[in-house]
């Protein structure tokens, strides 16, 4: 038998109409049902051999996945193929639309925004010919040093599920498959393929998969496993992770694939624990695959089993009806999804600082400002891995800060280091405007080219220190002072912070990030983001991280829920935001219904500028008869207000939010007992109302 590995098919479209689950589910049959073992192999395989993806990388300038990375289909039976793109901030093909990284967007806590990223991302896709998005990642940050925490949503998990799940539901809007990633407890780069992690039953289902579960019950098509080993297995050949939980468990009806490359390392096992698809070039399955069939290591049941699914997910949406007539070509990179990605950028902006009310800065005040730092003039949109996007511009601070104000205000750049030159230059200026952290070479995918390492995990959690003399010395030359923080995720700030008055952290803001930092700076844009992570006061009061681990065990500690259980005060806490606006909340009342609880609060916008406030629901679970945690993020709402303008927020948390993992019984339960509901602007306890409810 001759497998079909290298020719990519042709895109076969089929009719677009309503059609029920059931009838989906009996054609997915029939055409299993029509193949042979070689077919039904093809369809777990993908159709680049190893070294026709490098020709074709080699091709395309070394960039990944300019063309879409195909797998299954069968042209004698009318199924399409599978189009994988990546992301997630923004189609890796082409010069697509580069949005915010996703930490970024964490930080509106706007599901609504995030669902209409993902349909700008869907509709990319499709535009490009590809009906697979590789780029809803949802893994947790454990620790901020973690090299990729960029591209997910922070350190809460029903955060992560609540962003994971509206990009996802945007994306498939639109009839892409969606990937939740990278499943699962993959939390540091270095040793990614490598580390074997341990956790107990219950932290793995209530802490590492309660988010992967929200992702599966709102919809998700797809699932990608990770690289790193799980309780000795790897996650791709987990049986585990990939029968026992996620189908037997969770009922999942989609299709798995595997990491990339490096993620299958056993043909049989891999099949065997349920791994629908190897990608994105043949190694593992294929021809070997077919031998295993042949010899009896995997059951041509497993394989008709992976069939089926790969094969009812892709007439589910290729032959679902679309929301647009059609997708043309010029849908990527477009003026309307690059507004989108200016108004995340906007959105996500922290004000973590404002001594004095420094910011914003009055234009009409302001002659010559002074702009310092490399970063202020580096087209810095995030890591150099599998995430990257290349778009057609990148506005860096110094043009964002050139073309909004440039007009009436001077701008000069200085790069820092000659601090006594930069003294001088300060005491002149109106203001100053740092712009420090990191970039692709400090944190990302890591990636080693011949000894020379790029990305990884951060080897520290503070700034480089030449930058955090900068701001020590350079600062106080200047009472209108202000630091932009670039970074994936927490950056300590202690032994500076004092030394500054503002303080914004932009994240790697996208292509228009330049744009957003100034408009935020010079008061056009009113920050209202939230960190989705917490900064603490020192590197003690985090997990322990070991970058070179080979072994590593998880618990349930990690993030606020970490500084709660060990009396540590945050610097910054989980949540947390300043405005150029005041907000009060109060008259908060607590109800408890047959199954679940509204917390409902007044917010008021008590300043002179419209803003928008996030408010947060907590739930406490100091009565419990386990080990739980003292609280937990378990809602959130977005709101615009206007000067003045009160407005009554609801949060509802569905007892099912609540319940514990039980692993003698193997069941979810709930405890009859009294808990703590907490409401209001970070999770800080001075930021909370405290209220008290029973459940019988």
């Amino acid at each position: 038998m001759v497998l079909r590995i290298n020719t990519k098919p042709d895109i076969i479209a089929l009719e677009r109409k309503a059609i029920a689950e059931e009838q989906i589910d009996q054609k997915a049959r029939e055409l299993v049902d029509q193949m042979s073992v070689k077919e039904k192999v093809e369809m777990m395989t993908p159709v680049l051999s190893m070294p026709k993806m490098l020709a074709e990388m080699i091709s395309d300038g070394m960039r990944y996945n300019q063309e879409a990375y195909q797998a299954g289909g069968n042209e004698r039976l009318g199924i399409p193929s599978m189009r994988f793109f990546d992301g997630p901030r923004g189609m890796v093909s082409g010069e697509s639309t580069c949005f915010p990284v996703a930490m970024a967007r964490a930080a509106t806590f706007d599901r609504d925004l995030e669902y209409r990223v993902g349909e700008a991302i869907g509709k990319e896709i499709r535009a490009n010919q590809g009906n697979y998005f590789g780029g809803v990642c949802i893994n947790l940050l454990r620790h901020p040093a973690g090299g990729r925490a960029q591209e997910a949503y922070g350190e809460d998990s029903y955060l992560l599920g609540q962003m994971g799940s509206s990009l996802m539901k945007g994306v498939q809007n639109h009839n892409v498959m969606a990937c939740i990633k990278h499943y699962a407890l993959n939390n540091q780069e270095n040793t990614r393929f490598k580390i074997n992690v341990e956790a107990d039953e219950r932290v793995l289902r209530e802490v590492y998969l309660a988010h992967f579960k929200e992702c599966i019950d709102q919809g998700a098509a797809s699932v990608m496993g990770a690289y790193n080993l799980f309780r000795g297995n790897q996650c791709c050949e987990s049986p585990h992770l990939l029968t026992t939980v996620l189908r037997e468990d969770w009922n999942f009806k989609g299709f798995t694939i595997s990491d990339f490359l490096w993620g299958i390392h056993h043909t049989d096992l891999a099949a065997n624990a349920g791994m629908d698809i190897e990608m994105p070039a043949i190694q593992d399955y294929g021809k070997k695959l077919l031998k295993a069939v042949e010899a009896g290591d995997v059951t041509e049941s497993v394989i008709d089993e992976s069939a089926f699914r790969v094969v009812r997910t892709i007439l589910k949406l290729e032959s679902a009806p679309d929301p647009m007539n059609e997708y043309p070509e010029e849908l990527i990179g477009s003026s309307d999804h690059i507004a989108l990605a200016q108004e995340a950028a906007e959105k996500s902006m922290v004000l973590m600082q404002n001594n004095g009310g420094v910011l914003p800065l009055d234009p009409a005040k302001m002659k010559d400002v002074l702009v310092v730092g490399r970063l202020a003039v580096t087209e810095n949109i995030g890591d150099h891995g599998s995430s990257r996007v290349i778009p057609k511009y990148v506005i860096t601070p110094m043009q964002g800060l050139q073309t909004q104000y440039g007009r009436d205000i001077t701008f000069t750049f200085e790069p820092g280091e000659d601090i006594e030159r930069t003294k001088e230059l300060a005491r002149q200026a109106d203001a100053v405007i740092f712009v420090v952290g990191y970039d692709h070479g400090d944190e990302g995918e890591y990636i080693d080219m011949g000894g020379n390492e790029i990305g990884g995990d951060r080897k520290s959690i503070r700034l480089h220190e030449n930058e955090s003399h900068l701001l020590q010395e350079v600062g106080p030359e200047n009472e209108n002072s202000v630091a932009v923080l670039i970074g994936g995720s927490a950056i300590i700030v202690e032994e500076w912070k004092d030394r500054i008055n503002g303080i914004i952290h932009a994240f790697y803001p996208g292509m228009e990030g330049g744009t957003a930092i100034a408009r935020t700076i010079f008061g056009d844009v009113n920050p209202g983001g939230k960190l989705p992570f917490t900064v603490a006061a020192d590197e003690s009061h985090y997990p322990e991280f070991d970058r070179l681990a080979l072994e590593t065990s998880y618990d349930r500690f990690h993030g606020y829920i970490k500084l709660d259980h060990d009396g540590n005060k945050a610097a910054f806490p989980f949540g947390f935001g300043l405005s150029y606006t005041t907000f009060t909340h109060d008259s908060a009342v607590v109800q408890v219904f047959e199954d679940h609880v509204d917390v409902s609060v007044n917010v008021c916008n008590t300043g002179k500028l419209a803003g928008d406030q996030v408010m947060q629901l907590y739930i406490g679970f100091d009565n419990s008869a386990v080990e739980r945690e003292h609280k937990l993020l378990k809602g959130f709402q977005s709101l615009a207000l206007e000067p003045g303008e009160t407005r009554r927020v609801t949060l509802t948390c569905p007892f099912e939010k609540i319940r514990w993992y039980n692993p003698d019984s193997n069941k979810w339960e709930l405890e009859h007992m009294e808990y703590q509901a907490y409401i209001g602007s970070s999770s800080d306890t001075e930021d909370l109302i405290s209220l008290l409810f029973r459940i019988e």
